[in-house]
């Protein structure tokens, strides 16, 4: 094209978040002096991004002008991309509203942001302010493409799908890219000599291939190597992302699956009903399963990105590295033409033909100028179609609840999901849900509110 793009990252006050994938565009002859509008509702941390941007842009050469923006529809302008990052009621109170009250029900949780009680809370704060975004991008951006990186993801694509269908949008995850680099590790392989091929749900998605390059050019199965890895005591490898979980959830379900799953141990123990019990502490301390994990990593994060964001407003100039994300090879694809392939949250739409078509579906895609285009995979292993499925209800009675405004179908969502409904009973589950809803009570829509200390039936 012979004009340079603008990019709008809405949530800009993320500063590192907001530095990787500008990093990344910057870098990109393409995209190299792009437009980017900031914008935020904190003005402080706003300012602090802008500062930020402009010593990136300097450091990279760009021309790029750097704009600011407390109002989302005027950022939204005449956007190419639009990349959407943020957490509505943040680290406090919301994500620690959601593990204290379920924990006065015995309801233990290790990240609580994509399924469970948690991410079902998650997702109805989130979605409304997704939608606000749809329709601003309706009315003053049409065509852009929105790269979301917002959980609980596979909620969100979907109510976007549902109620804004005609929304170019994916929503994007490293858990593929960065678990496979993971097993390199675990088996001392180079990453750029596998090859592996992932379909699922996001964070429930499963390597249906994964192979070594040979010498020859064939290709050589790694599961077996895997398998009997764990089994004698070598796998999983210590982790230096997370100390505190040893990654063996995952890799005991690929000893009773047979394919391994693209996120972590401590997001996968919650997602089923096997690892966290009460009673049963010998299944936490055999497997290392990190309770209240989000809480501890939410704290670290916030200090070294407060840190970091320090050191880069100090800095001359700021040492850039590519990031893992997608978010820049999508944008250049689309602008130049020049193809790529991603793996992104979209409407299944038959593209995993054993889930239905209207959920969110992680799939490999191909990326060019014509857009963000879903590879068809078929079927999977009916014991992945199985478990995804537990999942997929979940999402599927959120998304209801939110698109028809019926506060009901989030106690059949909770009541649904795997975890939960293995440790509480009915009326905890209910009573539970009551609590949430009135902690979250000015952070939710008006409907599915409900009046102080008035349980429901």
């Amino acid at each position: 094209m012979n004009r340079n793009p603008k990019i709008t990252f809405i949530g800009a006050g993320s500063t590192v978040f907001m530095k990787n994938i500008i990093g990344d565009v910057l870098q990109r002859p393409a995209l190299k002096d792009a437009t980017i509008a900031l914008m935020d509702i904190d003005q402080q941390r706003l300012s602090e991004s802008e500062v930020v941007a402009g010593k990136l842009a300097r450091t990279l050469g760009s021309k790029s002008d750097i704009l600011t923006f407390t109002n989302q529809k005027r950022a939204l302008e005449g956007a190419d991309f639009v990349v959407v990052a943020f957490q509505i009621g943040g680290y406090e109170p919301c994500t620690v509203t959601d593990f204290e009250v379920p924990k006065k029900y015995g309801l233990r949780q290790t990240i609580a942001d994509t399924l469970g009680i948690g991410g079902i809370m998650r997702g109805l704060r989130t979605v409304p302010h997704l939608w606000s975004i749809c329709e601003d991008m309706l009315a003053v951006c049409p065509q852009a493409i929105m790269l979301q990186y917002v959980n609980p993801m596979a909620i969100n694509t979907w109510a976007i799908a549902e109620k804004y269908p005609t929304i170019r949008q994916v929503g994007l995850c490293h858990s593929v890219q960065g678990t496979a680099a993971e097993l390199a590790r675990d088996l001392e392989i180079p990453i750029e000599e596998i090859r592996y091929r992932a379909a699922g749900i996001n964070h429930m998605a499963f390597y249906l291939a994964f192979e070594h390059r040979q010498p020859d050019g064939s290709y050589r199965d790694l599961y077996p190597d895997l398998v009997r890895g764990y089994r004698e005591g070598r796998y999983p490898k210590p982790s230096g992302w997370n100390p505190r979980c040893p990654n063996k959830v995952r890799y005991e379900m690929l000893t009773r699956l047979g394919y391994f799953v693209t996120e972590s141990s401590e997001h996968f123990s919650e997602y089923t009903p096997y690892f966290i019990k009460e009673g049963r502490e010998d299944l936490i301390e055999k497997f290392g399963i990190p309770l209240d994990e989000y809480p501890k990593r939410c704290v670290e994060q916030v200090d070294r990105w407060k840190a970091q964001a320090e050191e880069f407003k100090k800095a001359d100039a700021i040492h850039v590295e590519e990031s893992k994300e997608y978010a820049s090879a999508i944008m250049n694809s689309v602008w130049t033409g020049e193809p790529s392939v991603i793996y992104g949250n979209v409407r299944n739409n038959g593209c995993i033909s054993s889930l239905p078509d209207y959920c969110a579906a992680e799939v490999p895609c191909l990326v060019d100028a014509s857009g963000i285009q879903p590879t068809h995979v078929g079927a999977l292993p009916p014991q992945l179609t199985a478990l995804i499925r537990t999942n997929v209800n979940v999402q599927e009675l959120t998304v209801a609840a939110l698109v028809n405004q019926n506060r009901e179908h989030l106690y059949h969502a909770a009541m649904m999901d795997p975890h939960t409904a293995a440790e509480l009973d009915l009326d905890q589950i209910w009573s539970m849900v009551d609590d949430l809803l009135i902690a979250h009570d000015a952070w939710i829509p008006e409907w599915a509110r409900i009046a102080k200390h008035a349980k429901s039936a």
